[in-house]
C-alpha cells in the first residue's frame, strides 16, 4: 500500500510539472508559425520585440537543405527574387522588408546572388490601430536551386504582440546583417569613395572605387532604380589608387526605351559581416 501511494504521489507530481510547463510551451509556440515546406526548403514567420513608435518587429525565415540556395531581391544572371504578399494580414498598415547582405555564387549557369543554408528577413510592421490585435498572413513565392532550380511557395500566419519573444535576439542579429545606408565619399573603413562613368562601346562603363581593408574579402552588387533593370555584376579590376579597390561593369540592362545614363543606381558593398548601401548617379 505504501508503494502504491508513493507511485501515485510521483505520478501526481509529474503531471503537475507537465501542466505547469504547458503555458510556457504555448507561449514559445506563439513566437513563431509552423514551418511550411518540404525537405528542401520551408518558410515560417517569427515574432520579435516591439520597436519604436509602435512598430512591431518580426521576421520571415527560410530554411534550406544543405547545398540549396535562394535569391536576393536582385538575383543576378539567373534566378527569381522572393515575392512577399502580406495583403491578407489583419490590422496592418504597412510592412517593411529588410534584406540581409547577400553572397555571390558562380557556377556553369553564371553568377547569382542570394543565400545558402537559410536566411532571416527582418520585417517592421506598422499596425492600423495599436490597440487592436495584429495578425500577419504571408504568402511567399520564391525559388530554390541546387543543380536545378525549382519554384517554391510557403504560407504562414502569426499574431504579433508586444510581449517578449525568444526570437528577439536572432532578429536583432539579422538586422545587423542588413547593409547600412551611406553616401559616396563617407569617411569609414568600408565605403564607396567614388562612382564614375567612362565612355565605352557599345555601352558606357561604370567604375566604382571602394575603401576597404587591404586583405578583407569584398564584393559589390549594383541595381537599377526599378526592379525591371538587369545590370551586369560588377567585377574587380586593377588600377585603383593606394588604399582603394576598384570594380567595373558596363552600363547595360536598362528596360527598353529607358536612358541608362543619368539614372540613380544602388550599390551594395559587402565585406565579411559588414555591408553598406549607397545610391548614386555615375558621373
Amino acid at each position: 500500500m505504501a508503494a502504491l501511494i508513493l507511485r501515485q504521489c510521483v505520478s501526481t507530481a509529474a503531471l503537475g510539472v507537465l501542466l505547469a510547463s504547458t503555458p510556457n510551451l504555448a507561449a514559445r509556440a506563439a513566437d513563431s508559425s509552423l514551418w511550411d515546406g518540404d525537405a528542401r526548403s520551408a518558410v515560417r514567420l517569427v515574432a520579435g520585440s516591439s520597436g519604436a513608435n509602435g512598430v512591431l518587429r518580426a521576421g520571415v525565415e527560410i530554411r534550406l537543405a544543405t547545398g540549396w540556395k535562394t535569391y536576393w531581391r536582385y538575383p543576378g544572371d539567373s534566378g527569381v527574387p522572393p515575392a512577399f504578399d502580406f495583403s491578407k494580414s489583419e490590422n496592418v498598415k504597412a510592412v517593411s522588408i529588410l534584406w540581409p547582405a547577400p553572397h555571390r555564387f558562380t557556377d556553369e549557369g553564371g553568377a547569382s546572388i542570394g543565400y545558402k543554408g537559410g536566411v532571416m528577413f527582418p520585417i517592421h510592421v506598422v499596425p492600423e490601430n495599436s490597440r487592436r490585435p495584429t495578425t500577419l498572413r504571408l504568402a511567399l513565392d520564391y525559388a530554390i536551386c541546387e543543380k536545378l532550380c525549382v519554384p517554391a511557395r510557403g504560407q504562414a500566419k502569426l499574431e504579433l504582440s508586444s510581449t517578449p519573444s525568444q526570437h528577439a535576439s536572432r532578429l536583432a542579429a539579422a538586422e545587423l546583417e542588413v547593409p547600412k545606408e551611406a553616401r559616396v565619399g563617407d569617411a569609414a573603413p568600408l565605403g564607396i569613395a567614388a562612382v564614375r562613368l567612362e565612355p565605352g562601346q557599345p555601352h558606357p562603363r561604370v567604375i566604382v572605387e571602394v575603401t576597404a581593408p587591404a586583405a578583407a574579402p569584398l564584393d559589390l552588387f549594383a541595381e537599377g532604380p526599378t526592379a525591371d533593370w538587369s545590370l551586369p555584376l560588377p567585377e574587380p579590376v586593377p588600377g585603383a589608387p593606394p588604399g582603394k579597390r576598384r570594380f567595373a561593369f558596363d552600363l547595360d540592362g536598362a528596360p527598353p526605351g529607358v536612358e541608362a545614363v543619368g539614372a540613380r543606381l544602388r550599390f551594395t558593398l559587402v565585406s565579411g559581416g559588414s555591408a553598406v548601401e549607397v545610391t548614386a548617379v555615375p558621373e
